[in-house]
C-alpha cells in the first residue's frame, strides 16, 4: 500500500463558544476508502480540514504513518484536497490546470507532459486536454480536480462533498469512477458526505458523526444491519424504530457466530405488544431499549402466513398509503391508532407488475426476530 494510515487522537475544536469536535478519536487504515458521514454541522468537514492543515485543533494529536503533522502547513503534508467547488483556474486549459503544481515545483516540460497525460488517462479525459473548464460538464470538471490533486502523488486524498453539485445520475457515475480510481492508485481516500447511499456504496469503512462526536464506526454492512444508536438507525436508510421494555431473555444459537452468545428477547412495545428480537450483547429483563427493523425485512401479505417458528413476529394492520416506484412498492401500514409501520416490497420478477395489495386492504406483517435489532439500551 502506498497510502498513509491516519490516527486521530482526542481531537477537539471550538469556534467561539460552539464546540464543533468533542474528543474525536479514530484510526483510518493505509489504503482504505474511508467516509465521514453525518448531517450538516456535525463536524465532518472541520475534521477533514484539520487533517488537511487548513484548521488547527484546540487539543489532540494527528499522525500520518506515525508522524505528528499538526505543526506542518498544508503544502508540507502528504495530503491533497478535492473540494465541492472544483476550484479550477478558468483561464487555463485542462492540461494546464493539471500541470500547475508540477510546473510550480520546477519539473521539466518532458516530465510535466508525461505526468499530465498519465493522470488525464487515469480520469479518462485524454481527449479534453485543450478545453477550458467552461467547456466541460460538472462531472468532467470534478475529474480534472481529482487529476490535479493526484498528480502531486499524495498519500492521502481528502474529498469534501465532491459530488454534491452534480445531478443524481452523474453522482452515481462519478462514484463508480472514484471507486475505480481508488482501486487503481491504492492510496488512502477520506471522503466527507451527508449522503448515506454514497457512503454505503463506496466505503471500506465509515464513521457516522453527529454533534461533534463519532457515534459508530464500521463497515457499511455493520452500520446498516447493526446500528448502535437510534440516530444511526434513523440516519442510515429507512427504518421502523420502537421503544419498549425487555420482559424476557433467553440464550439461543441462531447464527454460526463462533464464540458469541446470542440472546432472544421479548420486548414489550406499548403500542404493539410483544416483539421478539435477537442481540449479541448481554441484555437483561427490565431494561428500556430501542428496537429497529428495516422496511425491506418485513413481509406483507393479505393472507395470514402459516408458520410454526417461534421467532416470527406477526402484526395485523390496514394499508394507509401504498407508493409504487417501479422496482418496489413502499407501504405505510396502520397497525394501531398511533403507529404506522413502513414496509418495502421489491419487484424482482416480470410478474410483479404492480402491487396486488392496495389502499385500505387488511394485511399481515411478519418478520423474524433475526431481522430486528436492539439499537440502544436506555439508562
Amino acid at each position: 500500500m502506498i497510502g498513509s494510515n491516519v490516527v486521530i487522537d482526542g481531537i477537539c475544536k471550538s469556534f467561539g463558544d460552539f464546540e464543533v469536535l468533542k474528543n474525536v478519536s479514530m484510526e483510518i487504515k493505509k489504503g482504505e476508502f474511508f467516509s465521514l458521514l453525518g448531517p450538516s454541522g456535525c463536524g465532518k468537514t472541520t475534521l477533514l480540514r484539520i487533517i488537511a492543515g487548513f484548521e488547527h485543533p484546540d487539543k489532540g494529536i494527528l499522525t500520518l504513518n506515525g508522524d505528528n503533522v499538526l505543526s506542518l502547513p498544508p503544502n508540507k503534508r502528504p495530503t491533497n484536497t478535492v473540494f465541492q467547488s472544483y476550484a479550477l483556474f478558468p483561464h487555463l486549459s485542462v492540461f494546464e490546470n493539471v500541470a500547475f503544481s508540477p510546473r510550480l515545483k520546477g519539473a521539466s516540460s518532458k516530465e510535466v507532459k508525461s505526468k499530465v497525460e498519465q493522470y488525464l488517462h487515469l480520469v479518462r479525459l485524454e481527449g479534453h486536454a485543450d478545453k477550458k473548464p467552461a467547456q466541460l460538464s460538472g462531472g468532467m470538471k470534478q475529474r480534472v480536480a481529482i487529476a490535479r490533486a493526484l498528480i502531486n502523488e499524495p498519500r492521502v486524498l481528502l474529498l469534501d462533498e465532491p459530488l454534491s453539485a452534480l445531478d443524481a445520475k452523474l453522482r452515481q457515475h462519478m462514484l463508480i469512477e472514484l471507486d475505480r480510481i481508488h482501486d487503481e492508485i491504492g492510496i488512502t481516500f477520506i471522503y466527507v458526505t451527508h449522503d448515506q447511499q454514497e457512503a454505503l456504496s463506496v466505503s471500506d469503512r465509515l464513521a457516522v458523526m453527529n454533534q461533534g462526536v463519532i457515534l459508530q464506526m464500521g463497515t457499511p454492512h455493520e452500520i446498516y444491519e447493526s446500528p448502535s444508536k437510534d440516530f444511526v438507525a434513523k440516519f442510515i436508510g429507512d427504518t421502523n424504530l420502537f421503544n419498549g421494555t425487555i420482559v424476557k431473555v433467553e440464550k439461543v444459537k441462531l447464527h454460526d457466530f463462533e464464540g458469541e452468545t446470542e440472546y432472544l428477547a421479548e420486548v414489550e412495545i406499548p403500542e404493539l405488544g410483544i416483539i421478539k428480537v435477537t442481540d449479541v450483547d448481554e441484555i437483561h429483563e427490565g431494561q428500556k431499549v430501542s428496537v429497529t427493523v428495516r422496511p425491506e425485512k418485513i413481509v406483507i401479505t393479505k393472507e395470514k402466513p402459516a408458520t410454526k417458528r417461534d421467532d416470527i413476529n406477526l402484526l395485523k394492520g390496514t394499508v394507509d398509503e401504498p407508493i409504487y416506484s417501479g422496482f418496489q412498492t413502499k407501504f405505510y401500514v396502520q397497525v394501531t391508532d398511533r403507529t404506522l409501520i413502513r414496509v418495502i416490497k421489491q419487484h424482482a420478477n416480470y410478474s410483479d407488475e404492480g402491487p396486488d395489495i392496495r389502499w385500505k386492504d387488511s394485511v399481515y406483517l411478519s418478520w423474524s426476530a433475526l431481522d430486528g435489532y436492539i439499537v440502544e439500551v436506555k439508562s
